[in-house]
């Protein structure tokens, strides 16, 4: 149980263990594994152990009433180039040093935004305790074990406890089981109350046993993997850890059973990490595919890197066997021993001219690019309400296909507002106007409504002028209230006239009831009782209702069923939530038997029917059609009843009338996706997903699945990319499993946050919208920085290339290409990286995995613009001497002074790729190349500064930079030529990409691709889903082998009876059995291989099922099947090494 282990705090806690133990009559380790007890089974426990909830108190050193808070704590925090040789290596070094530092910053300021928002987070949550026998509010961040926490209706418990005194407690453990019943708490019953939990009923008090990572949630979060770099320092010190002991486990077991209920259900398409996913490496809860760009980028710097060596390979020979043909055949002359040193610097030179074409072949720039871009975005991002947790969240969204969002909160404003009512014989379609209803009808529905319902639900004034009333409390009863301030009225007196502590009795709201009731006494000692509750239970149990003059009168079933048509079902129907309002007066005498419910929720007299809606976000709808209009499907995933549903669907603008779609309920959708056996068939998911666009009454464990379907298909060309948002601890399995979880920054529990790529501050769904803006803008900037940065590389290479072989000497020399390569790398990278996103980015569908990196039309771009630079250099380099009246440059013996030829076709260079910098600004043909330029003054000021220090660079650089001095007409002739690349750039425009059908896209990612064998060593965390399609054909290979052995194995069988002692037949029904068989062992130590595709192993276990046993080898084969590595181990198996076995026939037959 290492993984449970946080900060220091444990070994803190360690130490302190043995002194605790003594100063309190229990250890953490007892309260923990009480904890992990419900109900009754916790009631004995408590009984066997303590005696009793006081006896604990005292063993804890506090009361009830007096508390002394020295109680353990814990808390969740928690080149001239002979004299200038050392130009290169410092530039080199400063590269290396700026991408390291700016993306060390960068990790750091994310990291202390998160910390910021988390605390501020902590600092607001303030929660009653009793200290001293004060009643005091303290941060949630100071509760410590043994504090006396006093619980009311809407809490969310911080810290477990155990129950000790109170009335009617109910509490909503769905965020923990995902059970939506409301749990009963008492002493003698069930005492335990676990933290993340909500108090839906009641009040009471509780002695606190459990916080911080040893709560409850706590025991969750360290499961979602926050205590892995923990563990991992206590593996590399081999401190043994005292929660490693077999109790623990065993306790560990217990919560997993519990607190994820669904904890088998959360792999469903029955992943063969179902059993061993605990004993492995905990950090393999982070596994994350290599995003779409990480994966491109990676496979195109392969690429330019093999070619950029095999130019530099070529140069160098060229240049070697050049000199040595010339000096030594052609001139005759002899190799004398003094010439040595010469020849030697000859060659030298040669190499450092190879090395040269190399450095700038390679694009240094792009891991730089790549951060800066990134960095930028996330930076931005946090304005636009989106707190990016990891980075590649942020590019990984812009080729998102798949949205799958909440209802409530995300697409509503989760404000209940009544915007229909049936009040006295009319169908109000909007709040009606409070003198159109009769002052006795007033009257009792303002009374009903103040009276019955929780006296903790308030509407509250605004906080900042112009927003909304503020809902405090249970938010139907919010819109109910809100309804009587809408109609002119006022429940504060009415509360002041009939306190809490006056109500007669109270039927609190529950999910059998459906419906909540309160008694009170009359002036005149009879009484009456309010109902509220769903329209359809508590109509039928109406015998009158109030007509227009406020008199009741007979209300039949006739009645209702023509009300449920006319009324209920036109409110359902728009996507309300309909509540039906209702009292009965009792007489004082005799006094009724307030037990017998049955009697008592009867004969009620109706007083109106409301319906509450959770009115759609305004900016939704329009968030929603950019969505789809980018090539996002959004589906919504809710709890919420179909109708309800599919009402808010159709106002977001997710689903059309007249459009092919589906709306399915949680348990429809089950039905459809699980065969005969109640297995989950990916084949079945495809059948649905692509239509599917409602899932209503989901449970957390339905979302996951939907999740995992649509990720695992291949019922599309293209994987899709899913966005998942979420906010309760339960969804933290789906957004863990999405490409982009997004946690919801208000409503959203920390397990959810924890657990999320991206926390919306806003809890907006626009918000997700703009994260797809900056996504796709990332993958653009990248692209904008490629194509300058080629067309720089590929001029470079060819000019230093061809220059040596004819000249035997590279016009731009190794200090000037590394000023071209690093420099203009960087701030390149730092100008293109750092525009900001338009609009027009959501006109277009994702690029997905197979768009190449580097584009027809960037292809195009790159070879024009490098055609008409190589094209000026060259005439520069032949004939610039005659044009500009100098001496030739070319053929200088070995150490002589810069010359000015070479310094102009140096600086021409320069000025055309400054130019061209402005040309990349698009990548998609777009004519206007300054269209919005000013709106990115990052740009602007580096061309300006690129610029300047150019001049500095020519006029002073000298012997170092290989630069003399230029007169003002050669500046102004190599601006001009610079010049002449934007008009050079509308050209290339206006060629027609489509008719280049001979130019090659780069930087594809095809289905067939797998990461290099090396990199999946170094990263075994990363898969590829490139990875698993190759697979597939030794899947199908091995499954030949299969087969034949399987043959080879039934005819064997007869002859041999060797078999029988090694094989029982039960041990081969189940791939999951055969790995306990003692003939095996499990490797470890090396990669493991990712799943390949759920639906083959399936198969695979049917086939085994239907097959004669299979033999050992066999087995081994479905083991590499299934993603395993085994080794046999041939001391115990007799199999692989007799020559009557499989192998050796298969090898003969073979």
């Amino acid at each position: 149980m290492g993984d449970m282990t946080n900060s220091d705090f444990y070994s803190k806690n360690q130490r302190n263990e043995s002194s605790h133990g003594g100063e309190f009559g229990c250890t953490m380790e007892e309260l923990r594994s009480l904890m992990e007890l419900r109900g009754t089974e916790a009631v004995v426990k408590i009984k066997e152990t303590y005696g009793d909830t006081d006896a604990i108190c005292r063993r804890l050193k506090t009361s009830p009433v007096e508390v002394c808070g020295e109680a353990t704590t814990s808390v969740i925090e928690d080149e001239g180039e002979a004299e200038a040789g050392w130009i290169e290596g410092a530039a080199i070094l400063l590269s290396v040093i700026c991408v390291v530092l700016v993306t060390a910053f960068n990790d750091w300021s994310k990291e202390k935004q998160f910390r910021g928002l988390q605390s501020r987070i902590e600092q607001e949550q303030k929660f009653t305790v009793v200290r001293a026998g004060q009643v005091v509010q303290i941060p949630v961040a100071e509760i410590v074990v043994g504090d006396i926490a006093q619980v009311k209706y809407g809490d969310l418990l911080p810290a477990d406890g155990l129950f000790i005194q109170g009335n009617d407690l109910k509490i909503d453990e769905s965020s923990l089981t995902g059970e939506s019943d409301q749990v009963r708490k008492s002493v003698d019953k069930d005492p335990m109350l676990l933290s993340g939990t909500h108090v839906m009923e009641g009040s009471g008090r509780m002695v606190v046993t459990a916080v911080g990572v040893n709560s409850q949630t706590g025991i969750i979060f360290t499961l979602l993997g926050a205590g892995g770099e923990e563990e991992e320092k206590k593996d590399k010190k081999g401190k043994p850890s005292k929660m490693q002991d077999g109790s623990a486990d065993a306790g560990q077991s217990k919560a997993k059973q519990q607190d994820g209920a669904a904890a088998m259900e959360m792999q469903p398409l029955k992943s063969a990490e179902g059993g061993d996913a605990d004993d492995k490496k905990k950090a393999n809860m982070h596994k994350k595919e290599k995003s779409v760009l990480q994966g491109k980028l990676t496979k195109l710097a392969v690429q330019i890197g093999k070619a950029g060596l095999v130019m530099s390979a070529i140069t160098v020979i060229i240049l070697v066997l050049y000199f040595t043909v010339d000096t030594f055949v052609v001139n005759k002359k002899p190799w004398l021993p003094e010439c040595t040193p010469v020849y030697v610097q000859y060659f030298v030179k040669f190499f450092i001219i190879g090395v040269t074409v190399l450095v700038v072949a390679v694009p240094e720039g792009l891991p730089l690019a790549v951060t800066i871009s990134l960095a930028y975005s996330v930076k931005k991002m946090m304005k636009d309400n989106n707190l990016v947790r990891h980075l590649d969240a942020c590019e990984t969204m812009g080729n998102a296909t798949a949205i799958c969002s909440d209802k409530t909160g995300t697409l509503t404003t989760n404000r209940m507002t009544v915007v229909q009512a049936y009040v006295g014989d009319v169908h109000y379609k909007e709040i009606p106007d409070p003198s159109s209803i009769n002052a006795k009808t007033m009257e009792l529905l303002v009374h009903a409504i103040a009276i019955n319902s929780a006296y903790t639900t308030k509407i509250l004034p605004p906080e900042k002028e112009g927003a909304l009333p503020r809902q405090v409390g249970n938010k139907t009863e919010c819109g109910l209230l809100g309804f009587v301030l809408d109609l002119k009225q006022d429940y504060e007196p009415v509360r002041a006239r009939m306190p809490e502590e006056k109500l007669y009795k109270v039927y609190t709201f529950n999910s059998v009831r459906k419906s909540m009731s309160t008694v009170i006494k009359l002036p005149d000692e009879s009484f009456r009782m309010y109902s509220k509750g769903a329209s359809e239970i508590v109509l039928k149990k109406c015998c009158k209702i109030l007509n227009g003059a406020g008199e009741p009168r007979v209300f039949r079933p006739r009645d209702r069923d023509e009300m449920v048509k006319k009324v209920i079902e036109p409110m359902a129907c728009d996507g309300l939530r309909t509540i039906c309002v209702a009292y009965r007066d009792f007489p004082s005498s005799p006094e009724p038997d307030w037990d017998n419910e049955n009697d008592i929720l009867n004969e009620l007299t109706c007083i109106c029917v409301v319906g509450i809606e959770d009115p759609v976000r305004p900016e939704v709808p329009e968030a929603i059609r950019k969505c789809q209009r980018a090539g996002i499907t959004v589906r919504m995933v809710t709890g919420d009843n179909i109708n309800t549903a599919r009402a808010i669907a159709i106002k977001c603008g997710i689903i059309h009338p007249g459009e092919d779609f589906l709306c399915l309920e949680g348990k429809e959708f089950n039905r459809r996706i699980r065969n005969e056996k109640g297995e989950i068939e990916q084949e079945r998911i495809d059948k649905i997903w692509p239509k599917l666009r409602v899932l209503a009454r989901s449970s957390p464990t339905d979302k996951h699945t939907l999740v995992k379907g649509i990720i695992d298909s291949t019922h599309t060309e293209q994987r899709q990319v899913v966005a998942v948002t979420g906010d309760g601890t339960n969804d933290g399995p789906a957004l863990k499993k999405a490409d982009v979880g997004f946690a919801m920054g208000i409503a959203g529990t920390d397990v959810a946050k924890e657990a999320s790529d991206i926390i919306l501050t806003d809890d907006n769904f626009s918000s997700i919208v703009k994260a797809v803006m900056w996504g796709r803008n990332v993958y653009d900037s990248i692209s904008k920085f490629l194509q300058f940065q080629l067309t720089v590389n590929v001029v470079a290479v060819i000019v230093a290339f061809t220059g040596a072989c004819i000249t035997q000497d590279s016009p731009l020399k190794a200090v000037q290409m590394l000023w071209v390569n690093l420099i203009m790398d960087t701030f390149a990278s730092l100008a293109l990286a750092t525009e900001p996103p338009t609009e027009t980015l959501l006109l277009r569908k994702p690029y997905g995995r197979n768009k190449p990196l580097i584009s027809r039309t960037m292809m195009k771009n790159i070879l024009g613009h490098a055609v008409y630079q190589l094209t000026l250099i060259f005439t520069l380099l032949f004939v610039g001497e005659k044009m500009f009246q100098i001496d030739s440059g070319r053929n200088a013996p070995l150490h002589s002074p810069p010359s000015e030829h070479y310094t102009i076709i140096f600086n021409t260079f320069v000025m055309m790729q400054l130019f061209n910098e402005i040309n990349a600004r698009k990548i998609h043909g777009e004519r206007n190349v300054f269209d919005g330029i000013f709106r990115n003054p990052i740009f602007c000021t580096i061309v300006l500064g690129t610029f300047a220090i150019q001049i500095v660079i020519v006029q002073f650089g000298g012997k170092p930079f290989s630069c003399s001095p230029l007169q003002l007409d050669q500046w102004m002739w190599c601006i001009f030529i610079g010049l002449g690349e934007l008009v050079w750039g509308q050209v290339i425009a206006t060629i027609p990409t489509s008719r280049l059908k001979f130019l090659k896209e780069a930087g594809r990612l095809t289905q067939k691709e797998e990461i290099p064998e090396e990199e999946l060593n170094e990263d075994v965390e990363e898969i590829d889903h490139a990875e698993r399609e190759l697979r597939r054909g030794q899947i199908l290979w091995f499954r030949g082998l299969n087969r034949i052995q399987t043959q080879i194995r039934v005819v064997k069988a007869f002859r041999s009876s060797l078999y029988e002692g090694l094989e029982k037949p039960e041990s081969r029904t189940s791939i999951h059995n055969f790995m306990a068989h003692p003939e095996f062992r499990i490797e470890d130590s090396q990669p493991h291989i990712p799943l390949i595709d759920d639906t083959d192993l399936e198969e695979d276990a049917a086939l085994k099922q239907n097959s004669s046993p299979p033999s050992s080898l066999n087995k081994n084969n479905s083991a590499i099947d299934s993603g395993i590595n085994l080794t046999t181990d041939t001391s115990k198996s007799a199999t692989s090494s007799s020559p009557g076995s499989p192998i050796h026939s298969l090898e003969t037959s073979l």
